[in-house]
């Protein structure tokens, strides 16, 4: 997304990790991280997963605790804890959250080897739908961030339907909505219930962060006020990565939002020589500003006093710089400049005009 004026947008477009911080694990929707080849651990077997409720009711920023119970073995005799996480995918339903996890489970009676391992899943409103066991994994971090490849065991376990009530709704102005290259801006974060339009009226612990803080670990936490706003500024460095608010759950983020800044459209173009003979090719090679690579950019001849008409057009390479092709088509002064519409978070901009006389 590009961020100016008041936005809002789902859950996919910020895509929470799956790292364990601070005793929280955290679970990614699917476009988060790359995809693992499938890896379960051979030393992890599940023979069932029950859930304490089949259904729940939530409200706003509440969540409701659903008793999760594993029954399984870990083929270790290594004397430290084992921790099993359980995972649910979004079986039915549109609410935003599309993965959740009971985190942190412990074992509560038997062995290691063999036994009965509970805690609780923490449904947020956010999870709006039906919800399915999918798999359990073991571990205190279990993204990947430790190297590991490990997946979850698969197990096909019992569903949960959610019925969420009164949804956040993330909003984000950026100050200034254009922000020029190398300069400090600041994020204005409203939360809000979807339903009404209004704030909670309570204050709300948001990370508000960028780059890998918005896909792994836990980010910068900010508080709003009772009106649910809070402002972040960011370093000119920021304005180049990812930016997002999260709102973090129990072991997983319930809501999110993911930007990147609008940036100007500036462009620089010289021609290769300023004379050429008529119909002759003439290279004009020039770079934009930012990393626009694959955004086009088009070359302008000026008919009579103000008509600027396309003569040439080329995308911007990786590097930055791209080159169209002038091509006086009579003798005498020829005004020309590249103009870049705008692409993605980019505006549009125009380089400055330069003569190639044709003789």
């Amino acid at each position: 997304m590009t961020a100016g004026g008041w936005r809002s947008q789902g859950w996919a477009a910020l895509a929470a990790s799956v790292a364990l911080v601070l005793g929280a694990v955290v679970a990614p929707a699917a476009s988060a991280v790359p995809a693992k080849v499938n890896s379960p651990d051979p030393a992890l077997t599940i023979t069932n997963v029950t859930l304490g409720r089949t259904s729940v009711a939530v409200s706003g920023l509440n969540t409701v605790a659903v008793p999760v119970t594993v029954v399984g073995g870990y083929a270790t005799t290594d004397a430290n804890p084992i921790y099993l996480n359980v995972f649910l995918n979004r079986s039915g339903g549109s609410g935003p959250v599309r993965q959740m996890v009971a985190g942190l489970l412990t074992l509560d009676s038997g062995t290691v080897q063999s036994g009965t391992w509970k805690g609780f899943l923490y449904v947020p409103s956010t999870a709006n739908g039906t919800f399915t066991v999918t798999g359990v994994m073991s571990g205190q971090i279990i993204d990947g961030s430790d190297g590991s490849m490990t997946t979850p065991t698969p197990f096909a376990g019992p569903n949960l339907a959610v019925t969420g009530l009164h949804l956040p709704k993330i909003g984000v102005s950026i100050i200034p909505k254009v922000v020029p290259f190398g300069s400090a801006y600041t994020a204005r974060v409203a939360i809000t219930d979807s339903a009404t339009g209004k704030a909670y009226g309570s204050r709300i612990n948001v990370q508000i962060t960028w780059d890998n803080l918005c896909v792994e670990h836990d980010g910068d936490r900010y508080l709003t006020n009772t009106s649910g706003i809070v402002d972040r500024a960011y370093p000119a460095a920021a304005g180049d990565a990812l930016n997002c608010v999260r709102l973090r759950g129990r072991s997983f983020d319930t809501a999110g939002l993911g930007w990147s800044v609008s940036r100007p459209g500036i462009v620089s173009a010289a021609p290769s020589k300023t004379s050429a003979r008529v119909g002759t090719i003439v290279p004009v090679n020039g770079t934009v500003a930012g990393i626009a690579s694959g955004c086009p950019v088009i070359l302008q001849r000026l008919y009579g006093a103000t008509a600027w008409r396309a003569v040439s057009q080329d995308v911007v390479r990786q590097s930055g710089r791209f080159t169209v092709l002038a091509q006086p088509p009579y003798a005498g002064n020829l005004i020309y400049r590249v103009y870049f519409p705008r692409c993605g978070r980019y505006q549009a901009g125009y380089s400055t005009s330069f003569v190639i006389r044709g003789i």
